[in-house]
């Protein structure tokens, strides 16, 4: 298979990343004027209910079957022995899932109010597992899933002007919900069977497959609890008044922080297929320039977001989430500890089977972090929920780096880098005098934003430019290519 561009897997992986965390924006301020609070009660309920099924379902499979499988791709025959071994395995956790799911609902009798709505959202578990996308991921093939994809948003769209028209329509929006997020998922696995033969095996390997994806499974399991602790803990000591301050902070820096993943995670196969064959020096070659591309992007992204989170929070959200502007400014810290986490996790500890380290470090940040959140919220509500978060981010990229430090210390040291982090220091200082100018001009909302991001990136640009920075010359070069 052709090798693709980075920089176009990493454009294409960008958008349907935005696609997917701006649907609900998209959707979200028609169907809370439509539907009854208890129908939002319902629907919410259900699909965070079904979540920890379809995590379930997933075990650390993706990860791991991106890790191992890029050494196979060149090779045919390994690649659908492998493929299909896996598929099986996740099969299997699949039918799993769904036992404990229906046994969870004859169980519990406070569920079956809820139960037609759980099982449209269970339809999640089974397409998540057929739609196979760790496959495109191995041959680092975005463009079909991200086309379809597209589609299925625009159709689900307009399905949901058509449909949810009552406040009793909750159904329905959750059909929709399905149908958006993994309704593309049968044609991806038909389209999947062109590319490796994917089949039902007697024999898929447990013993050499096994442990490492319980791992990983582990390891995504401790990550999404403490992901959650801080809206938990503060729903528990606090009240709906503080938890709906901090969700809009949240889903802002959800949204920002998902755009800049979805351009570094089509890295991730590269990595495991270059530590797979031994090929250091080209490994080594493309993590700095990961490394570069996210400096670049990180801190002028956090930045900028700090500067303009009161502006961007009364457009989403409107004057009565106010409040929730200083918890984004400071969570906006997260994105940078969060993206180099990210990079030390998936791009080096977990092609180097260093699973193990990457659970202890889960696991140490996940319980300091709930420590926190229960020790600070009383105080400080919200705003220390968003610092608990800062805190648990950054304490997990020390501790991955240290993990990584045989691999990273010739690259983070480097003069390249370090040139590269202090001339993107100075355009973010830019940013801030363009902000506070626009700031003091301007006085439509969206006017501000639009001419705020916009005089930013040409005066970071020009900075950049200015000091001579090489991922912006070499961006400029790719450009005009």
């Amino acid at each position: 298979m052709k090798k693709k561009s980075l920089g176009f897997n990493a454009l294409l992986n960008g958008l349907r990343s935005a696609l997917n965390l701006i649907f609900p924006l998209i959707t979200f301020p028609y169907v809370s004027r439509v539907l009854s609070v208890e129908g939002m009660g319902i629907y919410n309920f259900s699909s965070t209910y079904v979540g920890y099924f379809v995590l379930l379902a997933g075990l650390g499979i993706v990860t791991y079957a991106v890790r191992e499988g890029a050494k196979y791709r060149d090779d045919v025959d390994k690649m659908n022995i492998f493929a299909s071994q896996v598929f099986t395995i996740n099969m299997i956790s699949t039918f799993i899932s769904y036992i404990l799911l229906i046994l969870s609902l004859i169980i519990f009798k406070s569920l079956r109010s809820y139960v037609l709505t759980i099982l449209i959202f269970s339809l999640q578990i089974f397409f998540t597992t057929i739609g196979t996308e760790w496959i495109y991921t191995i041959y680092e093939d975005y463009q079909y899933i991200t086309i379809r994809s597209i589609i299925f948003k625009f159709i689900s769209i307009f399905f949901l002007f058509i449909f949810v028209k009552n406040s009793t329509d909750y159904l329905w929006y959750a059909g929709i919900t399905v149908f958006a997020s993994v309704g593309s998922n049968l044609l991806n696995y038909l389209h999947a069977k062109s590319i490796v033969q994917i089949k039902l095996v007697k024999n898929p390997n447990w013993r050499y497959h096994l442990k490492p994806i319980l791992i990983i499974f582990a390891s995504t399991l401790a990550m999404t609890l403490y992901i959650s602790s801080d809206t938990t803990i503060l729903g528990l000591l606090k009240n709906n008044y503080d938890v709906g301050i901090y969700s809009v902070s949240v889903k802002i820096y959800t949204i920002i922080n998902g755009l800049i993943n979805g351009l570094l995670v089509v890295t991730i196969p590269r990595f495991a297929m270059l530590l797979g064959r031994r090929k250091i020096t080209e490994y080594k070659r493309v993590l700095s320039t990961v490394i570069n591309n996210a400096s670049i992007l990180v801190l002028p992204t956090t930045v900028g977001l700090i500067m303009l989170s009161r502006e961007i929070v009364l457009v989403i959200a409107g004057n009565k989430y106010l409040d929730s502007v200083f918890p984004l400014q400071i969570i906006s810290f997260a994105i940078i500890f969060a993206n180099f986490a990210l990079i030390f996790n998936e791009c080096i500890l977990i092609p180097a089977k260093r699973e193990k380290k990457t659970l202890r470090n889960t696991i140490i940040t996940g319980l300091i972090n709930i420590i926190l959140n229960v020790l600070l919220i009383p105080l400080w509500s919200y705003n220390s929920a968003a610092l608990t978060t800062v805190i648990a981010e950054g304490m997990m990229m020390i501790m991955s780096a240290w993990d990584a430090k045989d691999i990273l210390r010739d690259i983070i040291f480097s003069k390249g880098i370090i040139k590269n982090v202090f001339s993107a220091i100075a355009g973010c200082i830019g940013i801030v005098m363009v902000c506070l100018l626009c700031n003091l001009i301007c006085d439509f909302l969206i006017g501000k934003i639009v001419l705020s991001v916009f005089l930013s990136i040409l005066v970071y640009g020009g900075i950049l430019l200015l000091l001579k920075n090489e991922v912006i010359e070499s961006w400029i070069k790719k450009l005009k290519n």
